[in-house]
């Protein structure tokens, strides 16, 4: 244990010397031009089919457990309570989604690059942009998936609690939502192991990006629920800015998440530096041995 909490330390002081505050200023800027055009696509989609209705209303219960309150409103008002049928502006919005989501992986691939103390020149500018591009979708199929499940779990956990006995329905209540949101956080983890495996030059293997991915969603879930219950309780943004206080709460919302990402990346690095140091002292204490044993001793 001692060890874990020596990594973490060195993860962050490597964090602040990497300037990871700015890297998920930047990345949080982008992920705001990206929101809510890509959930205005979403939820236009969810609203053709037949149950879409339910899904919207699961989607916002979905969004309750993650976004500030302000937000929420916001969104209620924009995005869910809305209807748009104009495939000019739905391919509007893909387009800027796309463009301000390329904007989130660079700014990522950035702080990933200095983690692992790569040079800059790594990529070439066309190569950067094109592997940001194919991130995009590699993660969000991940990412769907959970929320499909999720979203379609609420009706399978009315289900389950008809058909059980009336003794047994709080049991199966709290067994299922613990299967819904581990299965999240096995998602989460998922996906930001993608994103340290194929974000980086320097290749690694899947177990070696895991403790990072791991740490990053750890750190992600209860600092989004802190986040939440401090502005529901103590903070109130639209007394400092008026309207603008749920943009600026979802800001500090993307701005959380990006550090956990960046954070989770600096763990990892630090972590393969340790193992190229162990690497390179077996390497060079195998030669020494050889030379000092009585073998290679000449009479």
């Amino acid at each position: 244990m001692p060890r874990i909490f020596v990594k973490a330390r060195e993860a962050i002081m490597q964090a602040l010397a990497h300037d990871v505050i700015n890297t998920a200023k930047a990345a949080a800027y982008s992920g705001m031009l990206m929101l809510f055009p890509a959930l205005l696509v979403i939820t236009t989609l969810v609203a053709q089919i037949q149950e879409g209705g339910t899904m919207l209303g699961e989607l916002r219960s979905i969004f309750e457990q993650f976004l500030p309150v302000d937000t929420l409103d916001l969104l209620q008002s924009y995005v869910l309570t809305r209807r748009v049928y104009s495939g000019q502006l739905i391919l509007s919005a893909t387009s800027l989604s796309v463009f301000a989501g390329l904007g989130v992986m660079l700014s990522l691939m950035e702080g990933f690059r200095r983690a692992y103390r790569l040079p800059p020149d790594g990529w070439s500018f066309w190569n950067r942009r094109i592997r940001a591009l194919m991130l995009l979708p590699i993660s969000m199929v991940p990412l769907s998936v959970a929320t499909v499940v999720i979203v379609f779990g609420r009706q399978i956990e009315l289900w389950m609690i008809d058909n059980a006995g009336h003794n047994l329905r709080s049991i199966v209540l709290f067994f299922w939502r613990m299967v819904r949101w581990s299965i999240a956080l096995l998602t989460t983890t998922s996906v930001l192991s993608v994103l340290y495996h194929f974000g980086t030059k320097r290749k690694e293997h899947w177990l070696w990006v895991a403790p990072g991915a791991l740490a990053g969603s750890l750190i992600w879930f209860p600092a989004t629920l802190a986040f939440g219950w401090y502005v529901t309780r103590i903070a109130d943004y639209s007394r400092f800015y008026g309207s603008f206080g749920a943009g600026i709460a979802t800001l500090v919302w993307l701005y959380i998440s990006s550090f956990s990402v960046l954070i989770g990346a600096e763990l990892n690095g630090v972590l393969y530096w340790h193992r190229e140091a162990r690497a390179a002292e077996k390497f060079t204490a195998v030669p020494e041995a050889e030379e000092a044993s009585p073998d290679s001793v000449h009479t």
